[in-house]
C-alpha cells in the first residue's frame, strides 16, 4: 500500500470545485426564457430550456409565484406576473426619453394616420418599446414587446450604426438570421456597412424583409455622444413607400429631431 503524503491530506480537505449558479441568475434565466418565447411554459420545460435541475426550478418558480413575479395557470403552466408590470411602469416613468418619444409618436400617428413605433436594442435583438396603431385595417405583426433579429428591420441597422466597425461586424455575424421572407440581408460585413450609412443618413428603409408587403421607414434618436438609443418609425404597406417615400422619410427624421431637441441632445445642423 502506497504511503500517503501531506499533499494527499491537503487535497482531501479541499472542497470539490463545481460550477454554481446563483438563485438570482436562475430567476433571471426563467424570466428571460418566458420573455424570449412569448408563451407560458411548464416548470419541466423551463428546467430543460435553461439547463437547471427540475427541483431547483420548482423551488424558484413557487417562490416567484408567491411574490407575484410569476403566475401559474389552471393547467400548471407558468407566465410572467403582474408585479413585473408595475416595475415596468415605474421604470418607464423615470425615463424622459420614453415619455417624450411617446408624445412625438402620438403626434406623428395623428398626422400620418399610419402605425408608428418606438424601438430599442436588447443585446442582439430589436424590441418594440411603444406603438400607436394606424387608422386603416393594415395588420402589423410586431407589437409592443416583440423582439426580432437586428438584420430583419430598418431600426435594427440604425441601433447598431454608432458602434465601431469591428463591433458592428461581430454583432451582425452573431445575430444575423434568415428572415421569414428570406429577403433580409445576412452578410455581416454588408450589414455593418449599411448600418453605418443608415445612421449617417439618419434614415433606414426596408420593405418585405421581415414580412411580405410590409415596409418600415425609421430614423434614429441619437444622444449627445452620437449613440443611437432608440428609433422612431412608420410601419405601413410597402406600396405606400413607393408612392411617397420622401414624405415618410422627412416625417420620421423631423420627429426624431424633435425628440433629441426636447431632450437637449440635438446637435447644430
Amino acid at each position: 500500500m502506497a504511503a500517503r503524503t501531506d499533499g494527499d491530506d491537503a487535497r482531501d480537505t479541499l472542497p470539490a470545485r463545481r460550477s454554481r449558479v446563483s438563485g438570482i441568475d436562475r430567476m433571471l434565466q426563467i424570466l428571460d426564457q418566458l420573455r424570449d418565447t412569448g408563451t407560458p411554459a411548464t416548470a419541466y420545460d423551463l428546467a430543460h430550456s435553461v439547463g437547471a435541475p427540475l427541483s431547483t426550478i420548482y423551488t424558484i418558480v413557487d417562490d416567484l409565484v408567491g411574490k407575484g413575479l410569476l403566475v401559474r395557470g389552471d393547467d400548471g403552466s407558468i407566465w410572467l406576473g403582474p408585479r413585473l408590470y408595475h416595475y415596468g411602469l415605474a421604470y418607464e416613468r423615470s425615463i424622459d426619453l420614453m415619455a417624450i418619444a411617446k408624445e412625438e409618436m402620438a403626434d406623428l400617428n395623428r398626422r400620418l394616420g399610419e402605425t408608428i413605433q418606438i424601438c430599442g436594442r436588447d443585446d442582439d435583438m430589436m424590441v418594440v418599446l411603444a406603438m400607436a396603431e394606424g387608422r386603416d385595417h393594415f395588420q402589423v405583426t410586431s407589437r409592443v414587446g416583440s423582439r426580432v433579429p437586428l438584420n430583419w428591420v430598418a431600426s435594427g441597422r440604425l441601433l447598431a450604426g454608432h458602434l465601431p466597425e469591428a463591433e458592428r461586424v461581430a454583432l451582425f455575424r452573431h445575430c444575423a438570421r434568415v428572415s421569414p421572407t428570406g429577403r433580409a440581408e445576412t452578410d455581416a460585413e454588408t450589414l455593418a456597412s449599411q448600418s453605418a450609412a443608415a445612421l449617417h443618413d439618419r434614415l433606414s428603409i426596408q420593405a418585405g424583409e421581415s414580412a411580405y408587403s410590409v415596409a418600415c421607414v425609421a430614423a434614429p434618436i441619437v444622444d449627445r455622444d452620437g449613440a443611437c438609443n432608440a428609433t422612431i418609425s412608420v410601419v405601413l404597406p410597402d406600396f405606400k413607400v413607393s408612392e411617397a417615400r420622401e414624405r415618410y422619410a422627412d416625417a420620421v427624421r423631423e420627429a426624431a429631431r424633435r425628440i433629441e431637441t426636447r431632450l437637449g441632445w440635438a446637435r447644430p445642423r
